[in-house]
């Protein structure tokens, strides 16, 4: 038995598929097959159920799972520890943060750590935030960017959070078209707020019903009794930006997301309650790495950087 083995074991039964674990192992199936072929021959026990399709555990494989899961996170601990024999010239750190934050505030962090930290290597996984709090809960990252409040309460238990920054929501929309919302009349020019009800005449890109952001908008169009226009529906980030920038709808976006967009016209929304809150996230019951705290360190560094007097999002984003 190997931690390659065990790896992959983990891995296929989170997938439910082969293919898929190979792919995220950046193996191939072929090989991904033999190595799990040769752990059940080393336990003398079939550990999946194997249908044209579908792949499930057998009995020995559910239990052997959670054994599994606390070897690859001890073995993670043995590695960190040993690389903090070599300060920050060597190492590993496993941050995980949303899709919006990937595109945005996590690209500006992984640049300064680098620069500063060349020799430790960086593993990011883009989740949701109840997706990366559960990996955190099981020992799969060392830090999470996340931005959402809902925690179960046996993830409140066991995690620190830190907020970072708060952010207000901007309506993005395709700078070479007429402004859509120029007819509002609660809104004298282009920076002012734009009114929920003017939102609401206007044809929009909605996001997948999954998205924390879609569910605080409609609540906010639900509490002002407005039915809003829609052109698109299930959209993700990346697709909604363009599809604004094509003119094909105004989308509500965190404001981090508006930035260096040449192609959108971007304006505050007029709901001061509507805005988000990251946190930095981390396992309370155990001591972070030298890696995990100098990249803390770097993440509350581009967050003061961010919300500096002068800068683009300085009227945006706000430190907490």
């Amino acid at each position: 038995m190997n931690l390659e083995q065990l790896r992959g074991f983990v891995e296929i039964a989170a997938t439910g598929h082969f293919t898929r674990a190979a792919e995220h192992l950046h193996l191939a199936q072929p090989s991904l097959s033999r190595q799990i072929t040769a752990l059940e021959t080393d336990l003398g026990v079939e550990l999946f159920h194997r249908a044209r399709g579908n792949v499930s555990l057998t009995a020995a494989g559910e239990r052997l799972l959670p054994i599994a899961r606390r070897i690859l996170v001890d073995a993670e601990t043995a590695r960190g520890e040993m690389a903090e024999l070599a300060g920050l010239r060597r190492g590993r750190i496993r941050l995980g943060a949303t899709p919006t934050l990937c595109t945005s505030l996590v690209a500006d962090v992984l640049a300064e750590y680098r620069a500063r930290f060349p020799g430790i290597e960086i593993q990011v996984l883009e989740r949701g935030s109840r997706s990366l709090i559960a990996s955190l809960v099981e020992g799969g990252l060392d830090l999470a960017l996340i931005v959402t409040s809902v925690t179960s309460g046996d993830a409140r238990a066991v995690l620190e959070r830190e907020p970072i920054l708060s952010e207000r929501l901007v309506v993005v929309s395709s700078a070479a078209e007429p402004d859509p919302f120029a007819g509002d009349s609660e809104r004298r020019d282009g920076a002012r707020p734009v009114s929920l009800r003017a939102l609401a005449d206007v044809a929009q890109v909605r996001f997948p019903e999954n998205y924390d952001l879609r569910v605080a908008v409609d609540a906010a169009f639900a509490a002002e009794g407005l039915t809003p226009t829609f052109a698109v529906e299930g959209a993700e980030m990346d697709a909604a930006l363009r599809f604004a920038e094509r003119g094909i709808g105004a989308a509500v976006v965190p404001a981090m997301i508006a930035v260096d967009r040449p192609l959108l016209r971007a304006a505050p929304l007029a709901v001061p309650s509507l805005t988000r809150t990251i946190s930095l996230a981390r396992r309370s019951d155990m001591a972070p790495t030298h890696a995990a705290a100098a990249m803390q360190a770097v993440v509350r560094e581009v967050a003061d950087r961010l919300t500096a007097p002068g800068t683009r999002l300085a009227g945006y984003v706000a430190r907490e």
